[in-house]
């Protein structure tokens, strides 16, 4: 064994150029399968962040409420309180396009939101200065406001100078009662980022947006692996309600963010399966060269086989030399898929490292290829006569 693999490692040398252009497929195919796999991991990485910054353990709710069909704030209320056990937090949101204003500076971009006293837990920030909107907001419709640090920062000039001002919302004044912690990064604090909102009372809001009915609800779930059941119990109540389904929607962040894994998943498949099939090319590569490799030195297998060199030692060196040539290639592949898909992880911005799945899947593959492909020049070797084999030129 030692020895046919020290004649496969001098055969490779000594046809260096010959030798490289073989592993040449091998190469690629191994670099691209890591690349790419990788690659759509680490969007599949970035996705799943995303997505879960959004909060996982919510549940979004939007009816159309109808003169004749409508669920009230109350009511709402009544099916929040009924499963506590359920849902951990409930807010009405009411979204209000409009202007934001302190003295000559404005924001259109802002975004402003009538929420409860529960929403703060719901996205889970924390106060850098003042208080949330609580219940005597709502329940007295005071002209009150949270905002976000970009907001404070833009029309003040920071956090501490925005406690307790006053910020105009389409000409009404409110009382900023509070300022939220930054959510972002100093590099990303920007319009319409995480950090540019305004928050108040929903019953304020309702007023700004002109509106009879609260329209979007936010739940958040006590256990995520009940999610399912969760959004069908909202459903369900709704059903009751509005007779209708066409009338509502109830959307869960949880549900969403596991079909996104599959779909990128089957893509992350499909990606490294065509990637794969230049490793199959690659094989009839080595497959095409061995046979030459064969012919060109069949005087020297008739020579070996009339000193009694045995079938199998002779179809050994050159499955071996098959299996070294692919190796070789796949960890060229291997270090150049790395290189690459950091490279290119960071010029498209996602934080892009080889998968070690793809790496090990790739490189087996590789080395099988080497094995599959050079076992028939292999049997062929094996089977030469040697008389005819010694009468070869």
């Amino acid at each position: 064994m030692l020895q046919s693999f020290r004649l496969a490692i001098k055969s490779i040398w000594g046809n260096k150029m010959r030798s490289f252009l073989t592993m040449l497929g091998i190469i690629i195919g191994v670099a691209s399968v890591i690349i790419l796999v990788s690659i759509v991991n680490a969007y599949m990485s970035y996705m799943t962040e995303s997505f879960s910054s959004m909060g996982t353990n919510r549940i979004t709710v939007n009816i159309i409420n109808l003169t004749s069909r409508n669920v009230s704030v109350d009511e709402m209320y009544e099916f929040y309180d009924e499963n506590t056990d359920v849902f951990d937090n409930m807010s009405p949101t009411v979204s209000v396009s409009g202007t934001v204003k302190n003295g000559n500076d404005n924001l259109t971009s802002t975004s402003v939101t009538g929420v409860s006293e529960d929403y703060r837990s719901i996205v889970d920030y924390e106060m850098e200065y003042g208080r949330s909107i609580q219940y005597i907001d709502i329940a007295a419709r005071h002209k009150v406001a949270v905002i976000g640090t970009y907001v404070a920062n833009e029309l003040y000039g920071s956090a501490q100078a925005a406690y307790g001002e006053t910020i105009k919302i389409n000409g009404y004044a409110f009382t900023i009662v509070g300022v939220v912690e930054q959510q972002a990064d100093d590099a990303d604090l920007d319009e319409g980022g995480t950090d540019d909102f305004v928050w108040i009372p929903y019953s304020s809001a309702t007023k700004l947006a002109r509106s009879a009915y609260v329209n979007n609800y936010t739940f958040t779930i006590t256990d995520l692996t009940e999610a399912t059941t969760d959004k069908s119990l909202i459903e369900d109540f709704l059903y009751e309600k509005m007779k209708n389904e066409d009338l509502y929607t109830v959307t869960s962040m949880s549900e969403m963010l596991d079909e996104l894994n599959s779909m990128i998943a089957m893509v992350s498949m499909g990606l490294g399966g065509i990637a794969g099939i230049s490793l199959l090319v690659a094989g009839v590569g080595v497959m095409n060269i061995m046979l030459v490799s064969v012919t060109e030195r069949t005087r020297e297998i008739g020579i070996r086989k009339a000193l009694g060199a045995r079938r199998i030692v002779i179809m050994q060196q050159f499955v071996i030399e098959a299996a070294v040539t692919s190796t070789l290639g796949g960890i060229i592949g291997i270090i150049l898929g790395s290189i690459a898909t950091s490279a290119v992880g960071s010029l498209a911005g996602l934080s892009a490292t080889p998968t070690p799945a793809a790496v090990i899947v790739s490189f087996s593959v590789s080395v099988g290829i080497g094995l599959l492909f050079g076992y028939m020049p292999a049997c062929r070797s094996a089977k030469l006569n040697p008389i005819d084999a010694l009468r070869s030129e």
